[in-house]
Parts: structure tokens; C-alpha cells; sequence
């Protein structure tokens, strides 16, 4: 039978990722980055609408202090306090 084939072949397609712009590769990014798989498209948000660079640099800032235990939510912090000074 080809029904159980097609539903595995469909399965495995729909749990690859499907990148089509530049937005999209900088919110998967940050959210591998932070590993805040949940967020993908809070950050894909922030992407569209924000400089990729500021956005990375920050990213990478949070990355680099390893005490930090929710790294998407003190990326959400630096870049509220980023953004209004």
C-alpha cells in the first residue's frame, strides 16, 4: 500500500525546516542561538522589522555569559534597554 508511505514521506517533509527570506534565517538563528525554540516567530518578527545586525550582536552577547538561565528572556531585556538608550 502506498497510504502508509506517502503519510511517513509527509510527516518527514513537514518537520524539515522550509527558510524562503532573509527574516526568516535570522529568527531561526537567534532562536538556535538563545535556544528558544518556542519564540521562532517572535524572533522572525524582530528580524523583519529591526537591523540583523543589532539584533546578532546581542544574541551573541547573551551566548557568551553562561550564567544566564533563560537566555531568550534576557535577549528580550538587552534590547529593550539597547533600544531606548
Amino acid at each position: 500500500m502506498l497510504v502508509p508511505e506517502y503519510l511517513k514521506a509527509l510527516k518527514e517533509r513537514s518537520s524539515q525546516s522550509h527558510v524562503y527570506s532573509k527574516h526568516q534565517s535570522i529568527g531561526l538563528t537567534l532562536a538556535e542561538l538563545l535556544d528558544d525554540h518556542k519564540h521562532v516567530a517572535l524572533y522572525m518578527k524582530l528580524a523583519k522589522t529591526m537591523n540583523d545586525d543589532f539584533l546578532l550582536q546581542i544574541a551573541k552577547d547573551v551566548v557568551q555569559r553562561e550564567q544566564i538561565k533563560n537566555k531568550g528572556a534576557y535577549f528580550m531585556k538587552l534590547l529593550k534597554e539597547k533600544k531606548h538608550s
